[in-house]
């Protein structure tokens, strides 16, 4: 077809390079499955073509694997994300808060700030706000009511979405982790609570999907 996306096939995957003229967004790549040779094989070919690449969920023998093969990269092993060209993506005007209920929520918070910045907008953290210690949040409530966006990261009973999002104006992205006891359920418990908040405005993504949460922010903000 005329229209057919440029792809490239490299055997054990096949690369879209025109995710970034589609969507306004680059290319994104789920690291976990993927051998650090086959990491190194989709980079090399995205870096050929001077494009951003994002990698989320990954190993420290994946980021090694890229810088022995001469691969620049950036690597946090907190977020577990690898990312390549960075600053090429467009910017995006806006900001977004993202915060934890809790010190366990940290990962799942720095995997959507990095994918924040990556796509090219502002992420303020705010970590370990929880309910728990609600002083903590309304200390730092007018800072996050300067966001376009917020992110809200908790597992336990996922309450810190719903109190937000009746303290601030912008959109709650709310994200249930796995943290937590037994009747947690591994984040179940946290996404039921979320997907049935009182309070108005809170959307509700998969469990400890903090990447999902900050492409929603993102397409957000450039819709703005």
């Amino acid at each position: 077809m005329k229209n057919t996306p440029p792809v490239k096939d490299i055997g054990f995957a096949k690369l879209d390079f025109a995710r970034r003229t589609r969507t306004g967004f680059g290319e994104t790549v789920f690291g976990p499955g993927k051998t650090p040779e086959q990491m190194v094989g989709i980079f090399k070919a995205f870096r050929e073509r001077r494009l951003p690449v994002l990698a989320t969920r990954c190993t420290s023998a994946q980021a090694d694997a890229l810088a022995a093969a001469g691969v620049p990269v950036k690597y946090d092993s907190v977020a577990r994300a690898i990312v390549s060209g960075w600053g090429r993506n467009r910017k995006l005007k806006g900001r977004v808060a993202v915060l934890t209920g809790g010190t366990a929520d940290i990962p799942v918070a720095e995997e959507a700030a990095h994918t924040v910045e990556f796509f090219g907008g502002t992420a303020d953290r705010f970590f370990d706000v929880g309910v728990a210690g609600l002083h903590r949040l309304l200390s730092k409530i007018d800072a996050i009511r300067n966001a376009d966006v917020v992110i809200a990261v908790a597992g336990m009973e996922g309450a810190l979405p719903s109190v937000v999002a009746g303290l601030v104006s912008a959109p709650v992205v709310a994200v249930p982790t796995s943290v937590g006891y037994g009747v947690g359920s591994g984040g179940v418990a946290a996404a039921l609570a979320m997907l049935n908040s009182c309070a108005e405005g809170v959307s509700v993504v998969n469990i400890d999907n903090g990447f999902g949460a900050a492409v929603v922010a993102c397409r957000m903000l450039k819709a703005r």
